[in-house]
């Protein structure tokens, strides 16, 4: 990742954290979305809230959909308040990263006593 890219999510995961230390596990996705709008707003990380990517097949739009959060036109940004994040969640943010062209994702979820972060690529690096 970009060393300007790898500071931005930082710096997401870190207003993560610190909306998550307020505010704790417990609520719905909703509420932690508006309180990371208000803490990426303070923090002054640009970002697009309910951002909306049309999805084309064959060169025909078949459909829209919205992102949680779409920061600095870079990186998506996909909450969950949920017990346990699952594969398909991973699949998700793939399919909305190539939506927009990008290759780097945030999967962050509230529902745990410690905030849980997982970094999401559009293509998986060889191993």
């Amino acid at each position: 990742m970009a060393l300007e890219l790898e500071e931005l999510s930082g710096q997401v995961i870190g207003s993560a954290i610190e909306v998550h230390r307020t505010l704790g596990p417990g609520f719905v996705e909703s509420i932690y979305e508006e309180a990371l709008a208000v803490e990426l707003g303070h923090r002054k990380i640009p970002f697009e809230r309910q951002f909306t990517v049309g999805l084309v097949y064959r060169d025909v739009e078949v459909g829209r959909h919205r992102l949680d959060l779409f920061v600095a036109n870079q990186i998506v940004v996909e909450l969950k308040a949920i017990k346990e994040l699952n594969p398909a969640h991973f699949a998700m943010v793939r399919s909305y990263l190539r939506a927009v062209d990008r290759q780097h994702g945030l999967l962050l979820n509230f529902a745990k006593a410690t905030l849980e972060i997982k970094r999401v690529l559009a293509r998986p690096s060889p191993d």
